[in-house]
């Protein structure tokens, strides 16, 4: 994730007049990947890595129908999964880390998907974001899951600035208010896919634009 000039860090009653706003748009923001229970969300979140959620909902629709559940998967095996996702980009390796995460959750987790962090980074293919992810999704953790979306909105903005995808996670979790912090990932993702896009941000219609540090708004 390339680093760009951030934004200054703004202040608090700034911040807390952005999520206000955030909040008063859309209450209860909800992430975008279709999914029915721990395990299909961690699989589902996995499989999102470099392809977008439309494309993995295609992909998982049949596939969770069939194999929701780290055992079923296994039955289903690498050949039989590689059908459902081979629509996905990088699909071969993605496979193999799904079959392989799915055999250590019933081998050591007794087909239950762990809720700590580092338990859930250890299995293959699950990365730092992955698993804040399924922390805030399922188990309701205010982990914030940073992704371009995040980044390029913390540092345009000067919401959560930081050179890397830890230093942005730790800037929501230092600057953003409690009360705001369960959903806060959503809103930054939600407003970075739809609103403060990567080369058209839509800036004449952004609710925050009067707050925002971005020296670059589009007329």
């Amino acid at each position: 994730m390339p680093f760009k000039a951030m934004a200054r860090q703004l202040d608090y009653h700034t911040i807390r007049e952005i999520f206000t706003r955030f909040q008063a748009a859309d209450p209860e923001p909800k992430g975008e990947l279709e999914h029915v229970n721990a395990y299909t969300l961690v699989v589902a979140v996995a499989l999102s890595a470099q392809a977008t959620d439309v494309g993995v909902n295609r992909a998982t629709r049949e596939l969770f129908k069939i194999a929701d559940t780290p055992q079923k998967m296994l039955d289903l095996g690498e050949a039989g999964l590689i059908d459902h996702i081979k629509t996905i980009g990088l699909y071969r390796n993605k496979a193999k880390n799904v079959i392989k995460l799915s055999k250590i959750l019933v081998e050591e987790y007794g087909g239950e998907v762990p809720n700590s962090r580092a338990a859930l980074q250890a299995l293959p293919g699950v990365g730092r974001k992955t698993a804040n992810v399924v922390l805030n999704m399922w188990w309701h953790y205010p982990a914030q899951a940073v992704d371009t979306h995040i980044f390029r909105v913390g540092n345009r903005s000067g919401i959560c600035p930081g050179k890397d995808v830890v230093a942005v996670e730790r800037a929501i979790e230092d600057n953003i208010p409690v009360d705001f912090q369960q959903h806060a990932h959503h809103w930054l993702i939600l407003h970075g896919r739809y609103h403060c896009k990567a080369r058209k941000p839509m800036c004449p219609t952004c609710i925050i634009r009067d707050l925002c540090q971005f020296e670059d708004k589009t007329q």
